[in-house]
C-alpha cells in the first residue's frame, strides 16, 4: 500500500486517538486556557519488574514526564495570543505555526509529554503476540522479529546522548527504524525529524529511563525490554498506520 509524506503529516494532525487537552471546568472563566494532562499508566509501578524496576517507573512517570506536561502548559500560558485547541500530536505536527517565542519550549516539553505517553503504552506485563499481518511485515523487512529487535537495540545504543529509537511505517507502507535526539519525535514532521514515519513503537534512551537499575549498561536494558513489549498494541498501531495513515497513542 502506498502513502505519501504529506498524507502521513495530515494523519498526524487528524488522528482521533489523541493526547487531549482538557477544558477548564468553568466555561465562564474564558481567560484560563485548555491544559494538557499527564497520561496515567495502564499498570502498577512494579508491573514491569524485573525488566524495569518500580522506582524507575514511578520517578520516570510521576516526576520526569509530569514535569514535561507542566512546562508545556506553562509555555502555552505564557503566550497570551496562543490558545491551541488540538490533541498534542496535532500541536506537535504543526510547530511551524506556533509562536516563535515558545516554539522551542513546545517542541521540547510537548515532545517529552507525548513521547512518554506513547512509550509507556508500548509495554505490558501481560504476554501478547504479534498479529499475523504485522508479523509478516516484520519478516519482510527484517527477516525475523529477533533481527528487528537487534536492529532497534543497535539504533538505540548508537543514539549519541539522550533521545529515542522508533519503529514505524514509512510513506511506502514499509517498516522503518530511526532515531531522534532529545525529545524530538517523528510526528513533528520533516522540519524537525528526517524519520518520515508514523510511529508504532518507541524506546527511550534517556538515562533516567534505566540508570537506577542498569547504570551505564544501556544495551542490557534495551535487550531486556523485548520481554515486556505489548505486541498486541504495536500490531494495532501498525494496522491503523498502514490502512488509515493515522498514529495511535
Amino acid at each position: 500500500m502506498k502513502t505519501s509524506a504529506s498524507k502521513i503529516m495530515s494523519a498526524l494532525l487528524l488522528a482521533s486517538v489523541a493526547f487531549c487537552p482538557c477544558a477548564n471546568a468553568n466555561p465562564n472563566e474564558n481567560a484560563k486556557k485548555m491544559k494538557y494532562q499527564l497520561e496515567a499508566l495502564e499498570y502498577p509501578y512494579d508491573a514491569l519488574e524485573p525488566y524495569i524496576d518500580a522506582e524507575t517507573v514511578k520517578i520516570h512517570h510521576d516526576k520526569h514526564q509530569a514535569a514535561y506536561v507542566d512546562k508545556l502548559n506553562a509555555a502555552i500560558e505564557s503566550e497570551a495570543s496562543f490558545s491551541p485547541d488540538l490533541p498534542l500530536e496535532g500541536l506537535l505536527a504543526d510547530l511551524q505555526n506556533a509562536p516563535e517565542k515558545i516554539r522551542t519550549a513546545l517542541r521540547n516539553n510537548g515532545g517529552g509529554a507525548w513521547n512518554h505517553a506513547f512509550y509507556w503504552r508500548g509495554f505490558s506485563p501481560d504476554k501478547s503476540q504479534m498479529s499475523e499481518e504485522f508479523k509478516k511485515a516484520v519478516e519482510e523487512s527484517f527477516g525475523s522479529a529477533e533481527n528487528m529487535w537487534k536492529q532497534i537495540v543497535a539504533a538505540a545504543v548508537g543514539q549519541f546522548g539522550s533521545g529515542w529509537a522508533w519503529l514505524g511505517v514509512n510513506a511506502a507502507g514499509k517498516l522503518k527504524i530511526c532515531t531522534t535526539p532529545n525529545q524530538d519525535s517523528p510526528i513533528m514532521g520533516n522540519s524537525v525529524s528526517s524519520c518520515a514515519i508514523i510511529p508504532i513503537l518507541a524506546v527511550d534512551v534517556w538515562e533516567h529511563a534505566y540508570y537506577l537499575k542498569y547504570q551505564n549498561r544501556r544495551q542490557e536494558h534495551l535487550e531486556k525490554l523485548w520481554n515486556i513489549i505489548n505486541w498486541k498494541r504495536v500490531s494495532e498501531r501498525y494496522s491503523r498506520a498502514l490502512k488509515e495513515n493515522k498514529v495511535s497513542l
